[in-house]
């Protein structure tokens, strides 16, 4: 089989650093060439994956109309010279639009709350060649309020690239790994640290400018030293090393997380999970198994009291059964086959 993979046009294809989608497309294109299958990819031009064809996106911002003209060009190109059997973007339904007219089967996955205009009109214009993909039953419940054809498939994570770590040190920190923004609730973690004493280690990147900013200078910075440490943004290998030494993963989302890759990765290195039962977590975290899912404060420092109740290995297996790569995979290319064969 041939598929034709989409990616947004910012970031490389895989990221070097932040990139949960970029990071997911680069593992489907790996496990489905795996598996026999022809894989051509259009992502960004410094993208180093190793798929059978590549296609670079000329416009390099999503939100750009100007962009999105010359990036359905792109697309429609690439679909012409690679010849394939489904097209599946994890990039812009737009990008799909000179496409109308083909019965070629399309996927579109969201990894975002999707909008119900864009689902509706989506359904109503490919005149059923397209299926939508949802990281998570929430992400499918929002989208089946606007019609069309679902079907829920998780994030995978490379469990030989997060090795588990069955013990780790009495003293080992909490970690804070994400992007450094209110929502993902960077101050939270550092006042639970504070009450329970322990370390933490505070790892993502941070904005440069506006309100994000302010936050980062005004509620961050000032809090860092005294056992809460800021080591910046990492690559895989730093991440798998910090993660695996951690004594929990201790991200207090205060928004709907559509599915958190980072969780994922932490549970996969046996390492627990601490944050809020928002979005997609109560579908990764299992209540006092992965990890503890807390509405406040003092709740979160009664789950650091109680993290040496979770069995890592429990995290561990949750990730080799429900969101490694060759389980993600083979529900992918089980999709593309009944795709195919309907049309």
């Amino acid at each position: 089989m041939r598929v034709l993979i989409t990616v947004d046009p910012e970031i490389p294809v895989p990221p070097k650093t932040y990139g949960g989608i970029e990071r997911i497309a680069d593992a489907l294109v790996r496990g489905l060439q795996l598996r026999g299958h022809d894989v051509g990819l259009i992502g960004h031009p410094d993208s180093t994956c190793k798929a059978d064809a590549f296609y670079p996106w000329t416009g390099l911002r999503s939100r750009s109309r100007v962009d999105a003209l010359r990036n359905m060009r792109v697309l429609f190109n690439a679909s012409a010279a690679f010849q394939p059997d489904v097209l599946h973007s994890l990039s812009r339904v737009l990008y799909m639009l000179p496409l109308i007219s083909r019965s070629l089967p399309k996927i579109m996955s969201f990894h975002r709350e999707p909008t119900r205009r864009t689902v509706f009109l989506g359904t109503l214009l490919f005149n059923g060649s397209l299926t939508f993909t949802a990281i998570s039953e929430y992400i499918a419940r929002q989208g089946n309020c606007a019609g069309g054809q679902w079907r829920v498939i998780y994030n995978c994570v490379d469990t030989d690239l997060y090795r588990f770590h069955p013990k780790v040190a009495d003293n080992a920190p909490l970690v804070f790994l994400s992007r450094i923004e209110r929502i993902k609730g960077a101050h939270t973690a550092i006042a639970v640290a504070q009450r329970t004493g322990r370390r933490l280690i505070i790892a993502g990147n941070h904005a440069d400018n506006g309100a994000e900013f302010d936050y980062w200078t005004q509620e961050i910075v000032p809090q860092l030293g005294n056992g809460i440490e800021y080591v910046g943004p990492v690559d895989d290998t730093q991440k798998e090393a910090l993660l695996g030494q951690a004594a929990a993963l201790i991200v207090p989302v205060e928004w709907n997380e559509p599915f958190g890759l980072v969780f994922a990765e932490a549970m996969a290195c046996g390492t627990p999970v601490i944050s809020c039962p928002r979005g997609a977590l109560p579908e990764i975290v299992r209540q006092g198994t992965d990890g503890y899912l807390v509405a406040s404060i003092p709740q979160a420092c009664e789950a650091v009291d109680k993290l040496e109740k979770i069995d890592r290995s429990d995290c561990r297996k949750r990730v080799e059964e429900l969101f490694s790569v060759p389980v993600i995979i083979a529900q992918y290319e089980r999709l593309y086959i009944d795709r195919t064969r309907r049309e």
